[in-house]
């Protein structure tokens, strides 16, 4: 918000309100504090019997120069050296959401560098996008996307503004999943999924500068539920999949779909035979659309999750079971079982060695792809886990190219309106060779699937191990970040994202980046200061100042 000289105050609004619900604004890691620097929501007018319906869930969504014809003009683009002092310079005199080079993490979480060798621009600057600015977007940006009634709302997330500076309202239907795709070759970037099994695809630009609240230019797949009319539970797109998509569903069922396609094709496929079982079905006809079936689990799919290159597909459902997938074989690698409940939430780490796992047993585990097993458990929240998250941005502040461990950052979110925060060294990690009868288990450092008696087939689901054979690891941070139930976390290169069931979404700044953001605006003010010294005696305070 902007005080009385009209700059821009960061944290005072955050701090009172936080205050209020006895919710610190930090918390602090090893390499310093994160700072809450501002927070998104919905609009105030949006009437509270809506939320109940659905669970709000967030896709970060970066837009990239839209493409021109012409000859190039020889203007870059990306930040230079001097970009943390034009970022501060915005933030000081106004500026609009323009070319950042931004990494983000997407929704299925994968995580991208989306900017040649420049680092992240502010997200501290201010927006002047609204309704009847749209027409004239400028098409480049980075923005939160999350669903909450029967509404998609999209911020800008280097606008300190809560509001949306775009809603899109369904008729009679909510939507429940959405992902982006920002390596899209065409205009259409964005995938809903609905409660009533109805799926769309649009382009993201497309529908920002439109100034109503309808979709616009938009393809339909399964319309009406021709196809499956349970709920889109999950959807996600195949990584270097030219366009296609797949959707997970309430029943149990996913489907494997490609935009370029009409969405109208008529799609029938076999009857399953057994519930319990794995199994693919494809369509019938070449101009279906879905082009495949994969029938995954009795009960609903949960989330399903990507590995980075696109090679395997990791879901988990109702049934409690964690799933790897082949994606290109369409066959089982692996998988387990949970120690109770559901499964809720699945992510892969950046190098596709690892998958976090979390759900009603209130644990976060950590599965090895070279194993096909938990190699780890953490214990630290008090209900359900609902979001999990590999932070490929950190890393160690005591590291050094010489050093052979390998550290992970992980975090994980919960019902307990709890953010953890995980350290895990692999050389920590020790894999159990054999329990002799009647005795303890021996173990041998390292994780290698050699070393065991009897490596897993393949296709294996297996049942929990005893906790006595699995490494516990403990959080590193445990901290109150919401005062309703928390449904998931983004990791960005500046900052950590936080989002409630309700729709309410909170940007945690990371030390180095609040640090930079500091010694910026200095520099600006203390070069400024011929030019501008009304501003520097009336506004350092506002810029400058933390929690």
């Amino acid at each position: 918000m902007k005080n009385a000289n009209g700059l821009i105050s960061t944290t005072s609004s955050n701090t009172a309100q936080s205050q209020s619900t006895g919710l610190k604004t930090y918390f602090k890691t090893h390499e310093g504090r994160y700072k809450l620097h501002y927070d998104k929501t919905y609009p105030s007018t949006l009437l509270h019997y809506a939320h109940g319906k659905t669970v709000s869930q967030v896709t970060l969504a970066h837009l990239k120069d839209k493409p021109v014809p012409s000859t190039p003009t020889g203007q870059s683009s990306t930040f230079s050296a001097t970009s943390g002092v034009r970022s501060a310079a915005v933030r000081l005199w106004g500026g609009s959401n323009g070319g950042r080079s931004l990494s983000f993490v997407g929704g299925n979480g994968t995580s991208k560098n989306l900017g040649g060798n420049s680092r992240i621009g502010s997200i501290g600057a201010s927006s002047s996008s609204n309704a009847t600015s749209n027409s004239n977007f400028d098409g480049k940006g980075t923005y939160l996307i999350f669903n909450v009634g029967d509404a998609i709302f999209i911020s800008d997330l280097n606008s300190q503004d809560k509001d949306p500076v775009k809603s899109i309202h369904f008729s009679n239907s909510n939507p429940m999943c959405h992902a982006f795709d920002q390596d899209s070759k065409d205009g259409h970037d964005l995938i809903i999924g609905l409660n009533t099994g109805d799926v769309y695809s649009v382009s993201l630009r497309q529908q920002l500068q439109d100034v109503g609240k309808k979709l616009v230019g938009a393809q339909h797949f399964n319309k009406d539920g021709s196809v499956n009319n349970s709920h889109c539970t999950c959807i996600a797109w195949v990584p270097g999949g030219d366009g296609a998509f797949v959707v997970g569903h309430a029943d149990g069922n996913l489907y494997v779909y490609e935009k370029n396609r009409d969405g109208a094709g008529d799609s029938s496929f076999t009857v399953v035979k057994d519930q319990t079982q794995f199994s693919v079905s494809h369509a019938r006809y070449s101009k279906s659309n879905p082009i495949a079936r994969w029938h995954i689990c009795q009960g609903s799919i949960d989330s399903i999750s990507f590995s980075t290159d696109g090679t395997y597909i990791a879901t988990v459902g109702r049934d409690g079971y964690l799933r790897v997938f082949d994606y290109l074989k369409e066959q089982l690698i692996c998988g387990g079982k949970s120690y109770y409940g559901a499964l809720l939430c699945c992510a892969w780490s950046m190098d596709g060695k690892y998958i976090l796992t979390g759900g009603e047993d209130d644990l976060v585990q950590v599965w090895s792809m070279e194993d096909r097993k938990v190699v780890a458990w953490g214990e630290g929240h008090n209900s359900w886990v609902s979001g999990v998250a590999f932070d490929s941005y950190w890393s160690s502040p005591n590291s050094n190219d010489n050093e052979e461990t390998v550290r992970y950052r992980f975090g994980s979110v919960g019902q307990d309106t709890q953010l953890l925060l995980w350290d895990l060294e692999m050389d920590e990690i020790v894999v159990p060779l054999r329990r002799p009868s009647g005795g303890s288990p021996t173990y041998s450092a390292g994780s290698q699937s050699s070393q065991w008696d009897s490596v897993v087939p393949l296709g294996t689901l297996q049942p929990a191990p005893s906790m006595l054979d699995v490494l516990k690891i403990s959080p590193l941070v445990t901290h109150r970040v919401h005062t309703e139930p928390l449904s998931g976390l983004i990791f960005t290169q500046e900052s950590v994202l936080t989002a409630c069931r309700e729709g309410h979404i909170k940007i945690w700044i990371r030390p180095a980046a609040a640090e930079s953001q500091s010694s910026n605006a200095e520099t600006l003010l203390s070069t400024s200061l011929k030019e501008k010294p009304s501003i520097l005696s009336k506004g350092l305070a506002s810029i400058v100042a933390g929690p």
